[in-house]
């Protein structure tokens, strides 16, 4: 296979730091949020607001991200959402330092919501454009390198909280970064590929109702599912493993967190690796396999409470749980015409995972215990399982615009 187009090249690469940036927001306010809650004084249910503010800019953003896409295409939504995400956290420095305002709090995290779950569609579609163009597997990558970002965005903000930084100022640089790389990213992502992204929007029906319409596709349908058990396993690890392993399992703090570390690692690890197996063995095979690895690993750590079985089953979940969000995207890309309803659709039902899954486990966590409320998860992950042959390659039937490459 020659070499490809350096376009190309860059593009992956744009992707790359896109990604990386993406996630490194979003460990921003995460790792600050008590901070946040201690400068507003907060109880925990006005936390919950604050937190519901970004849910419900979430849901906004990505019932109107397929419209957005459509009208500016991925590389210029890309561009814009950094702009608005950037001013968001500036507007949550704001609402931290200058003008502590709880309700300016909520409307700052509102706007942010909205930015970042329409880029994190935008990025997909582009990520998709770019596995097309380039012929080989990328996606785990990209959401590898947003784990790396995550990572990073947790690490500045674990400093800057030891250097006893004020959040307004830790805001303000990153939403600096942000808006400086929306300068950039225009340089990262060539004309090459938005072109070919936009040659394919124009085969497609824009706004809410082609996401409706992607969504009654039996085939996109069965990815969302896939994605939905995956994603609510990775949730549920990001949401609830670190209490589970405090209040059911002994730890203290900095060991439970340690855990989660544990498993955010097997997360990026398997990312990383699961390229060269699914070029090499294909989507349904691989994915079979990190299904039972989620499955086995999740029932270990519910089931066991030998420390280093625990352990083991912690790695096992994460590097089972690394591909199922990735590679649905890819699959929902499939076909260039419709690509970026599709990938809205099936990122609208794994952001409803992330959303709905952290109060379901505690309100039945209350009742049953952290632990046996992730039999829910189990299941949903064996149902994910159930939904794999939907993933598999799909090859799109020439076009004129598949024919001829820009």
């Amino acid at each position: 296979m020659s070499a490809a187009p350096s376009p190309h090249r860059r593009a992956m690469f744009g992707v790359f730091v896109v990604f990386a940036l993406n996630g490194l927001a979003v460990a921003t306010w995460i790792s600050r949020l008590p901070a946040i809650r201690d400068i507003l004084h907060l109880g925990v249910a006005q936390v919950g607001l604050v937190i519901f503010g970004m849910s419900v800019g979430s849901i906004v953003g990505l019932l109107g991200a397929a419209a957005v896409i459509h009208r500016f295409g991925p590389r210029r939504t890309i561009v814009l959402t950094f702009i608005v995400g950037g001013t968001a956290l500036g507007l949550l420095a704001v609402a931290t330092t200058v003008l502590p305002f709880f309700a300016l709090a909520i409307a700052s995290m509102a706007v942010f919501g909205v930015a970042w779950s329409i880029c994190d569609v935008a990025m997909n579609v582009e990520g998709t454009v770019v596995e097309r163009e380039m012929g080989r597997t990328l996606m785990p990558w990209f959401h590898a390198a947003w784990s790396l970002g995550s990572v990073s965005g947790a690490a500045i903000g674990a400093g800057a909280a030891a250097l006893l930084l004020v959040p307004g100022i830790h805001f303000a640089v990153i939403g600096v970064v942000l808006l400086v790389a929306a300068v950039f990213i225009p340089r990262l992502l060539p004309r090459a590929t938005d072109a070919a992204a936009a040659a394919e929007a124009n085969g497609e029906r824009s706004g809410f109702r082609s996401q409706l319409a992607a969504l009654a596709e039996p085939r996109t349908l069965l990815i969302g599912v896939l994605v939905l058990g995956m994603a609510f396993s990775e949730g549920t690890a990001n949401d609830w493993l670190t209490i589970a392993m405090r209040t059911e399992r002994g730890f203290d703090d900095s060991q439970a967190a340690l855990l989660f570390g544990v498993f955010s690692v097997s997360m990026t690890a398997g990312r990383i690796a699961g390229v060269p197996l699914l070029d090499k063995f294909g989507r349904v095979p691989v994915l079979r396999v990190a299904v039972v690895m989620a499955a086995l690993g999740l029932g270990t750590v519910i089931l066991v409470p030998y420390t280093p079985m625990m352990i083991v089953g912690i790695v096992v979940w994460g590097l089972g749980a690394a591909l199922g969000f990735p590679v649905g995207m890819s699959a929902a890309g499939d076909d260039p015409i419709g690509a970026a309803a599709r990938v809205s659709a099936v990122a609208t039902i794994a952001y409803c995972a992330f959303l709905v899954g952290p109060p379901l486990i505690g309100f039945v966590g209350e009742h049953i215990g952290i632990l046996n409320a992730l039999w829910i998860t189990f299941g949903l992950v064996v149902v994910a399982g159930l939904a794999i042959p939907a993933a598999r390659e799909v090859r799109p039937a020439p076009t004129p615009r598949n024919q001829v490459r820009s």
